[in-house]
């Protein structure tokens, strides 16, 4: 597949690393919701990415999510229905050994398979006439997928939104406890969302919480400072950590995403 990222992400491919950065599950309730999908997307090697889509509308915006560590596609079979209810279509994917997915997760399977998924989704909305907008969204450790789509193809999306996202990757790591200066990791040799952040020009919504314990709120804020679009918003969700953002801002979370669908609306 051509417009791979031309960034060598094997520094992260460390056993240290990994073992810190992904935490798979494999999915065991296998009921899903009405107007949901299970998919199974081809990726490197023959492995399988599960994804589950929602879908209503064939008009409506449609968000491909990219999840945070420790969760799968069924975590978020709550949140579904009420994307749809904002007339929204959403889609998160998995990783490599997470939900119904095989193999292992890697931080270069996972980057390289995020252009292989956009591929498939981009041209299986087409070939089912879905017609509206095309929003890449990544929460946490899905922030370094997002970010990687919209680097490569910001002219085949309409818009992104990054929740709880890091602009660095080693503050991150040394919080999860890796050695990054016995490793001889610099930022050079990471993930770079920062830099990603600043080339993208088109609607952009950062959203992140006050006390986020894991990725400072200031990481949130230099990616949105980064960034140069013009049409860009920065919800902070008061009171809340990583792990409460969206139960303790529902409101103002579901708002500035459909404010956002508005933007790519009317591109």
């Amino acid at each position: 597949m051509k417009d791979l990222s031309d960034i060598d992400y094997t520094y992260f491919d460390r056993p240290e690393i990994l073992s810190r950065l992904f935490y798979p599950r494999e999915e065991i309730i296998m009921s899903k919701p009405d107007q949901a999908e299970d998919l199974l997307i081809p990726v490197e090697d023959g492995f399988l990415i599960g994804a589950r889509f929602h879908h209503a509308d064939k008009e409506a915006p449609v968000i491909l999510y990219f999840h945070g560590n420790g969760e799968i596609v069924s975590d978020y079979d709550d949140l579904g229905p009420l994307y749809l209810d904002k007339g929204i279509n959403f889609l998160p994917v998995d990783y490599r050994g997470y939900g119904l997915s095989t193999g292992i997760p890697t931080v270069t399977g996972m980057m390289r398979d995020a252009h292989i998924i956009f591929e498939f989704v981009k041209n299986r909305l087409k070939k089912n006439s879905f017609t509206g907008p095309l929003i890449i969204m990544g929460r946490s450790l899905g922030s370094a997928s997002a970010l990687e789509i919209a680097t490569k193809y910001e002219d085949l999306i309409d818009g992104l939104i990054i929740e709880s996202g890091f602009a660095y990757a080693l503050p991150l790591l040394r919080i999860l406890g890796v050695d990054v200066d016995r490793l001889g990791i610099g930022e050079k040799n990471g993930l770079r969302n920062i830099d990603k952040a600043a080339g993208f020009k088109k609607p952009f919504l950062v959203i992140h919480a006050e006390f986020d314990h894991i990725i400072p709120f200031s990481d949130g804020k230099a990616l949105f400072d980064a960034s140069p679009s013009t049409k860009k918003n920065m919800l902070m969700i008061p009171g809340a950590n990583h792990n409460s953002i969206f139960a303790a801002g529902f409101e103002d979370y579901m708002q500035a995403i459909q404010e956002l669908t508005g933007l790519a609306r009317n591109l």
